[in-house]
């Protein structure tokens, strides 16, 4: 038995389906969709978008196919950027021994900007040619992008035929109607009624004007036809499919839910607060978990970036600690992971909830704290206060202390992560040193002899389609300079020994944000780039400054330009932006007006 046959068994024989039974379609004639997920079998099953499409498109009858997934699985080869499967074996999905490269349509998440060369090793593990132009209708597959690493899809517009925006539950099995219908037609002709749906952008039908050193002077529709503005879809609970909220497969060990769509706030850096704010129907969760518990599959992650703001959090976690005291009496422990919360929502009534879950933490990553008991994790992201109210955050000082009293006053709670953005518009260099402050403040007034700090230094990153989509960022090197000094200020602060045994201080690193700070506001051009360090095989996890500056060059980009004030009429992209523009100016002005003092 082959490698890939033998690790696609092993991942069958222990995925157990959550969601309700249904029955297998007949894939005659229908199409063959397969979801390109760039992790591990564990970590794809938490990845809420493709998982729910996924299980939507193969239990709806009047979807015209079936679709499956192909995975990094633990067997393939690295060469370079480049993956490669064992012995020259093909790569196939974990549901057919068909290779990928014969599906119909392939579908490809992207998180982050900076990871967007993902889909060239996709696209070239799986053997379809990477670029759209190379790509024909009947002969290789339509090639369908997604999620929030996507906010500005230009960069790959040479490389995707269509970017799903918002959430796919409407558009996609819209666009598989489509395709099934014309599959024979032409490119452009195909291209041209996928345009039609809402939530749909196809990036070929679009000419860009550029200019030189990157940004765009024009986009505009190549038919009239073609709308010249594209919207995000998003849905109403109703309209959301039950994978949305919960993971419709789990590999017996952890399964996921997402309580909340959205955010009830709207910072102007933040994009979560875009789409309308929606919550969970309790009976669907509670439901979920009992399922988990009929499997004993033993650990929950709750995948919300606002927890708190869910309304039936009070209820969903009785019901998760009723399952855990359960599980203890038979000799099992269960675990439940939560995403962040805010400050200004957490209550007494929560911690308690909380803390009778038993092993908890609120957070994804593995820190390996010894003896922590409980992670909370707040997000102030600024020190100063005024600049707190500048950029709409509503997490002032006072609610944040008072969340942290509670959390003293739990014998549960002994460690705290706090999330500070550096390097933003409006700030200074002191503002910057008095996240050391606050950090020592946060630590002294939790009062655990074991207590700890965690500060999570994030750089500014302007979203695209947010109030501060056109402000200038700093370069990530010199943010990297700013989190020395912040580590070093709280060092003196408290001392060495105590630092060490109390404190730590986080960020991503100078090379994770070079190619994340152009690539998140940068023109179509940038795809070429990305190609071109690619081939050459450039370690695109740790890209120097020097080389990303040169292979900018050799397309006639210049690296500081993506990093200004992007004051250009048009954005790259435009055809998404719907922003208005009397915000992001007063914005503007406020922040620079209070950076220019001293």
């Amino acid at each position: 038995m082959s490698q890939l046959q033998h690790e696609i068994d092993a991942i069958r024989a222990r995925e157990i389906p959550l969601g309700d039974p249904y029955e297998p379609k007949n894939p005659d004639g229908l199409l063959r969709m397969v979801f390109l997920i760039p992790f591990g079998h564990a970590f794809s099953l938490m990845g809420n978008g493709p998982m729910a499409l996924h299980d939507l498109i193969n239990r709806t009858k009047d979807i015209p196919a079936v679709a499956e997934r192909a995975l990094h699985y633990d067997c393939l080869l690295r060469d370079g950027n480049r993956l490669t499967t064992p012995d020259g074996e093909t790569y196939r999905s974990i549901e057919s021994a068909s290779p990928v490269a014969d599906a119909d349509v392939i579908g490809i998440s992207v998180i982050n900007s900076g990871d967007l060369h993902s889909v060239f090793r996709q696209l070239d593990l799986a053997g379809v040619p990477r670029r759209s132009a190379d790509r024909n209708p009947g002969a290789h597959p339509l090639v369908v992008g997604g999620n929030s690493g996507l906010a500005n899809p230009e960069p790959l517009a040479d490389y995707l035929d269509v970017i799903a925006l918002g959430e796919a539950e409407n558009s996609l099995p819209e666009l598989l109607k489509a395709v099934h219908a014309h599959r024979h037609d032409t490119a452009p002709a195909l291209h041209e009624k996928l345009a039609q749906i809402p939530g749909l952008y196809v990036p070929s039908l679009y000419t860009c004007d550029v200019l030189p050193g990157g940004g765009v002077s024009a986009i505009r529709p190549k038919s009239p036809t073609i709308p010249a503005k594209c919207t995000a879809s998003y849905l109403s609970v109703k309209s959301l499919h039950a994978g949305h909220w919960a993971t419709p497969v789990s590999d017996g060990t952890a399964a996921g839910i997402h309580p909340t769509v959205g955010c009830k706030h709207a910072c102007h850096f933040c994009n979560l607060g875009v789409p309308l704010f929606r919550h969970a129907p309790l009976k669907t969760l509670t439901d979920y978990v009992d399922r988990l518990e009929a499997h004993h599959i033993n650990k929950i992650i709750i995948s919300s970036p606002t927890f708190t703001q869910y309304r039936h959090r009070q209820e969903l976690l009785q019901h998760i600690a009723a399952y855990a005291k359960r599980a203890a009496t038979r000799g099992e422990k269960v675990t439940t992971i939560i995403g962040s919360i805010r400050a200004d929502e957490l209550t007494a009534d929560y911690l308690q909830s909380v803390t009778e879950l038993e092993e908890f933490g609120h957070l994804f990553t593995e820190l390996n704290l010894e003896q922590a008991r409980g992670i909370i994790t707040i997000a102030p992201e600024w020190a100063s206060p005024d600049l707190v109210a500048l950029w709409g955050k509503t997490q002032r000082r006072e609610r944040v202390d008072h969340a942290i009293d509670l959390c003293r006053d739990s014998a549960d709670i002994n460690t705290i992560m706090l999330y500070f953005i550096v390097g933003a518009p409006g700030e200074r260099h002191d503002d910057r040193l008095a996240i050391a402050d606050y950090a020592r403040d946060v630590q002294q007034r939790l009062g655990h002899p074991d207590g700890t700090v965690i500060v999570k230094l994030h750089q500014f990153m302007p979203k695209p389609c947010t109030p501060s989509q056109r402000l200038r960022m700093a370069d990530p090197d010199l943010v990297q300079q700013y989190s020395g000094q912040i580590e070093a200020r709280l060092r003196d602060l408290v001392g060495a020994e105590k630092f060490e045994a109390h404190f730590r201080v986080l960020d991503l690193g100078a090379s994770h944000m070079r190619l994340e700070a152009v690539s998140s506001r940068a023109d179509r051009r940038m795809g070429r780039v990305l190609e071109d360090l690619y081939d050459r095989g450039t370690d695109l996890s740790r890209v120097t400054r020097e080389e990303l500056v040169e292979a900018l060059a050799r397309h006639g980009l210049d690296y500081d330009r993506h990093l200004r004030h992007m004051d250009d009429p048009v954005l790259p992209w435009h055809i998404l932006d719907h922003v208005n523009t009397a915000a992001e100016q007063q914005l503007a002005a406020a922040l620079y007006a209070r950076e220019a003092t001293s």
